[in-house]
């Protein structure tokens, strides 16, 4: 009778199995850019405008829509970033790290001029991160007074509301999480950013930083200033390929705001 020797895989067939098969970015028509544009700005100015007040309306109180507020945006970020896992896994089958991490973007900085990655390129965050906090200096247009945080955090009012109330707290800083790193950023820079180059060629980075302007159609009285993000946002991303740099220096802004709040709770 003859033995039949258990297979034995080779070296080759052991290390091609174990690289993963490269990550293929699609691009987008620019319908499609649209509809995924749509589907984060159009809820948040929904809720920011028709459920928030419809909110306030119920809970009543002098901090009622800022409360009100807070959890509207915050439930707002947190669909954009399951909108976000929806599209990698539609597009890419898949969910895994290795997939997530270059389906958007979520790798070291690569140098454009020497192909260097990570190290010392991730000094070039230094100037970005200076121009994002200049930008804080530059004055909105006028919006609603009962709409501003920063105006609010401020009063006494906003003293009372967030003094000891660790609760609250704890939500800015879930919403900051989601706004600037596991939101806005993840859906803008992270998947769209990496998907437009076919529709807008070079000035993709340009088109994503309009695109993320008009999107604050919750507070549109910040267009203006938001455009000047196109260039400490997605400018960076696009020239060193990381959706890490948007992500960081979006996130400084939600690291002062959680700072600014956290002096109030104490």
């Amino acid at each position: 009778m003859a033995v039949r020797l258990p297979s034995i895989s080779t070296s080759s067939d052991v290390s091609a199995r174990s690289v993963p098969a490269p990550i293929t970015i699609p691009q987008y028509r620019l319908s499609s850019i649209a509809a995924i544009w749509a589907s984060a700005a159009v809820p948040m100015a929904a809720l920011a405008w028709v459920v928030a007040p419809l909110i306030s309306r119920a809970l009543g109180g002098p901090a009622s829509l800022v409360s009100a507020l807070l959890v509207c945006f915050t439930a707002g970020l947190v669909w954009q970033c399951a909108l976000v896992f929806y599209l990698v896994r539609r597009e890419q089958g898949s969910l895994r790290w290795s997939v997530i991490k270059e389906a958007l973007w979520l790798r070291s900085p690569r140098s454009p001029r020497t192909g260097r990655a990570g190290g010392r390129v991730w000094l070039m965050l230094v100037p970005f991160i200076a121009l994002f906090g200049a930008e804080q200096f530059v004055p909105d247009l006028p919006g609603p007074v009962t709409r501003d945080f920063a105006t609010f955090l401020g009063s006494g009012t906003g003293h009372d509301f967030f003094h000891g109330s660790w609760g609250w707290f704890a939500l800015v800083v879930v919403m900051g999480l989601f706004n600037t790193v596991l939101g806005e950023e993840l859906l803008f820079r992270g998947f769209l950013l990496p998907r437009m180059n076919g529709v807008f060629g070079r000035t993709d980075w340009l088109a994503n930083g309009l695109l993320f302007a008009c999107y604050h159609l919750h507070e549109p009285w910040v267009i203006p200033t938001a455009l000047i993000d196109t260039f400490c946002l997605a400018l960076p991303t696009k020239r060193y390929g990381s959706a890490w740099f948007g992500i960081v220096v979006h996130s400084t802004q939600t690291v002062f705001i959680c700072l600014a709040v956290l002096a109030v709770v104490n």
